[in-house]
This record gives C-alpha cells, sequence and structure tokens, in this order.
C-alpha cells in the first residue's frame, strides 16, 4: 500500500519505533521560538544543567508582545518588557540565534523563517505555538507543542509521539475571481467544525489547491489548527521550489540539486488511504466571513446572521445564541449591514507580501470610511515591511488613513498595545475570532485580506465586488 505524504516525512525521521503502544520517538529538524512560550523551556534547562543539543537547529524571534511603533526600547509595557528581555537573556546564554526587534529578519515566528529558507519540503518543525502549522504549505510537517517538549526537544532533538491520523481536503476545480485562500479555509472549517481535524494531519489537494501561491498555501495552512488539526500540509511542487530557490538558507549548487531529488519522492502516492476525506468544489464558493467566536462560525458573505431558534441541534443552537450576544448582533441581519470600528490586515495568517499587495490594489485611490476609527496594516516580517516600501505599498495605505506599523503579531491577539476596547467591533485578516482574542470585549470577524481592504472602503463588511 502507498504512503501518503505525512507518513512518509513521519518515517524519514523515525529514531524509534514504539513498542507495546507506547509513543515513537522522532528527530526534528527546525525548533522556532518566541518570548511567550520559551522561558520555562529555557529554565527547565539551567535547573538541569543541559546544553542545547544542536544550537544550529534553534532559532529565535520576538514577536507576540512587541510594539509595532515606538519600537525603540524601553518597551512600555512592563510585562512585554520582562518576557522579552528573558528572552534576549536566554537566547545570549545558551547561544540560539535571536531576531531582536529592529533587525531586518524579525518578524512573526511563522513568517520569518519561510522568507529566509529555513522552512523546506520534508522537515519536521515545532514552536511552542499552534500556527506552526503554517510551514506544512512546503511539505513539512509542522506543528505547535507544549512548553516541556520544546524544552524535550532542545535537550534532545527529538520527540516523543503517537502517529497522526490523516485527511485528505480535496478542493476541486477552480476558484471564481475575488475568492482566495482565506475564503476556502473559513469554508473548510464551517464545514467540518472547529473538532472535525482532530488528531490529523490535513493534506490540501485539488486543482484550485496547486493553483495557490505559495502566500496562498500558508495561510490556508495556517488555520488548519483552527478546524482541531495537529497540521496542515500540501505537497510540494514547482511553484514550492521556485519560491525557495536563492533564498539564504536554501541549499545551493549540487545540494540544491539533490534536495530537489528528495521533494520529489514526497507528495502523497496514488494508493495511499487516507482516514478521512472531504470534498469541496471551489467553484461554488465565495467570499467568508465569521459572524460568531470560534472559527467555524462563518458563512458567505452575501448570508444572514443565523437565527438560533431555526437551528435544531440544541448545543448549536446554544452555542448560536451565546455568540449573536456577545458579538452584538440580530439574529436574521445581513453580514453585509454589519458596521465595523478597526480593520486589522496583518497576522501570521494574511500579513505577508501578496497579502498586502492585494489590499492596497483595492485602497488606492480611495480613502477609509468615516465611521471607522484606524485601520491598521501590520507586515508579517521585516523583510516583507521593506519589501512593501520599496513598491510604494506604504504610501498607498497611509494615503487611505491606515497606519503603517512595524513587523509583529500586533492585534491578532490581545498581548500588546494594538487591541480592542471593550464593544469595539473589528474585520481582521488573523486567525482567531474568540472572546476577548483582540482584547477584553472586543468583537472579532475574520476575512480575507480583500474583504478587509473593502470593508475599510465602505465602512460595514462587503467584498471588493460590492463596491
Amino acid at each position: 500500500m502507498g504512503r501518503t505524504m505525512a507518513e512518509k516525512v513521519w518515517t524519514d525521521h523515525l529514531v524509534r519505533k514504539g513498542q507495546g503502544g507506547e509513543p515513537d520517538l522522532i528527530y526534528i529538524d527546525l525548533q522556532l521560538m518566541h518570548e511567550v512560550t520559551s522561558p520555562q523551556a529555557f529554565e527547565g534547562l539551567r535547573l538541569a544543567g543541559r546544553e542545547i543539543r544542536h544550537v544550529d537547529q534553534v532559532i529565535a524571534t520576538e514577536d507576540h508582545n512587541t510594539p509595532t511603533i515606538d519600537i525603540d526600547r524601553p518597551i512600555a509595557d512592563k510585562v512585554s518588557a520582562l518576557q522579552i528581555s528573558t528572552l534576549e537573556r536566554n537566547c545570549r546564554e545558551f547561544g540560539v540565534r535571536l531576531l531582536p526587534l529592529g533587525n531586518a529578519d524579525q518578524g512573526i515566528v511563522h513568517a520569518f523563517a519561510p522568507v529566509l529558507g529555513l522552512t523546506q519540503p520534508g522537515m519536521t518543525i515545532v514552536c511552542g505555538d499552534s500556527h506552526t502549522s503554517t510551514h506544512g504549505a512546503f511539505g513539512a510537517l509542522a506543528f505547535g507543542i507544549g512548553t516541556s517538549e520544546v524544552e524535550h526537544v532542545l535537550a534532545t532533538q527529538t520527540l516523543s509521539l503517537k502517529p497522526f491520523k490523516t485527511m485528505a481536503i480535496t478542493v476541486r476545480g477552480q476558484l471564481k475571481p475575488g475568492v482566495g485562500a482565506k475564503d476556502v479555509i473559513l469554508a473548510v472549517i464551517a464545514k467540518i467544525g472547529t473538532g472535525g481535524g482532530q488528531g490529523h494531519v490535513l493534506e490540501y489537494r485539488g486543482e484550485a489547491i496547486r493553483r495557490m501561491s505559495m502566500d496562498a498555501r500558508m495561510t490556508i495552512c495556517n488555520m488548519s489548527i483552527e478546524a482541531g488539526a495537529r497540521a496542515g500540509m500540501i505537497a510540494p511542487d514547482e511553484t514550492t521550489f521556485a519560491y525557495l530557490e536563492g533564498r539564504p538558507h536554501a541549499p545551493k549548487g549540487a545540494m540544491w540539486d539533490q534536495a530537489l531529488d528528495y521533494w520529489r519522492t514526497l507528495p502523497t502516492d496514488p494508493d495511499a488511504v487516507f482516514d478521512k476525506e472531504v470534498i469541496l468544489d471551489a467553484d461554488q464558493l465565495t467570499p467568508y466571513v465569521t459572524w460568531g467566536t470560534n472559527p467555524g462560525q462563518g458563512l458567505p458573505i452575501a448570508a444572514d446572521v443565523p437565527v438560533p431558534e431555526k437551528i435544531a441541534d440544541p448545543a448549536k443552537r446554544q452555542a448560536a445564541q451565546e455568540a449573536i450576544d456577545y458579538m452584538g448582533l440580530k439574529p436574521g441581519m445581513p453580514i453585509r449591514d454589519i458596521a465595523v470600528d478597526t480593520v486589522f490586515i496583518g497576522s501570521c495568517t494574511n500579513g505577508r507580501i501578496e497579502d498586502l499587495r492585494a489590499a492596497a490594489a483595492i485602497m488606492k485611490g480611495h480613502h477609509k470610511a468615516k465611521n471607522l476609527h484606524r485601520v491598521l496594516v501590520v507586515p508579517a516580517s521585516s523583510r516583507v515591511r521593506i519589501q512593501a516600501e520599496k513598491e510604494g505599498l506604504d504610501r498607498i495605505f497611509e494615503d487611505f488613513g491606515a497606519e503603517w506599523r512595524n513587523a509583529g503579531c500586533s492585534m491578532c491577539l490581545g498581548m500588546n498595545p494594538d487591541q480592542l476596547v471593550p464593544g469595539e467591533r473589528s474585520i481582521s485578516t488573523s486567525n482567531r475570532n474568540f472572546q476577548g482574542r483582540q482584547g477584553k470585549g472586543g468583537r472579532t470577524h475574520l476575512a480575507s485580506p480583500e474583504v478587509a481592504a473593502a470593508t475599510a472602503i465602505k465602512g460595514t463588511i462587503c467584498s471588493p465586488a460590492d463596491l
């Protein structure tokens, strides 16, 4: 029987096969770190008198707590300043390469690595952050881990795990104009639910996926975790290879040729069997927007907010009612009638150069709606910021009335100064719309950069086609 891509990567990294129901021991190629989940791991090493096993396979950055304006020290927030300074001290002590604020390579942990060519097909990649699944866009087996596991990888360069199940997500046909990767993944999560992928690696397949750029594929894999999956993967192909070639950490010369030979063996065998399969028709998809308080509560932009009384399942009916109450919406109101206060374009989901280009193309020649408090545009990495400024995108955003910021997690989560206030409503290109995710009492609608940009023009949720 043939093997899936995830099974191939797992086998290639198997150090020891578990016996009698024990987990396997697998080798980890790359560990990414940031300031939030690393302090306890470093302290564990320190208390045990251990060094890092392969320090050249670890790299850290500052992202979650970083301000996106006034990045010169000192950092105003005391908790953020402590987390940042602790990471810097730990990296100095243990010899870990760090990309700090102001460094040209600094950025969100899941954004800087692909740009530098650190993320490559067939690798195992971990980080103390759930959205490590982003790197699966390259055909890597990448997933988030807990703090004790972060320490284990630092000490041994291995992890003890049971093999994951596999699920194929096949997106047939071609997407309509105006429909993109964010709409696809929101549609997938709405279809299978936030727990539908639990315990599985999701492999995205089909013509619509193959036509996507690497930036778009990273958006898809990034939000796999929102469907409950351990990881998301897309088979490497010529699009992958073209993206990687020439990047700072990509193989070169004869090593590049050897890498290509291996990478081309990774796609799933034709006779491989998945544990589950889900099929979507690309030509049936339209722009999606979330209305509730989890990423699975999403609908096509032309739909209405659900009416809880019409939902048969008691648990789903109660969840819908609670979400509508928190979001301050009226059951049955058109999603297009929802007015927002803030627009956020950025995050490890949609803060890459392609996302910024798409938003700028829509905003150019317009000005933000009068009802908006603010529009934040935050590149996912410093290299993306530099490229955007070379292309003049920053001037388009500023002429529009948006705030152009430095790289960081920003308003994706309430761990830095970029936060919503209670009752404030945002449309956001990030990945989570949980209660309080963007700030205590904040209300978040997830959407694509195109929908967010169009909404910034009109002031109510809309797509570019509605303009």
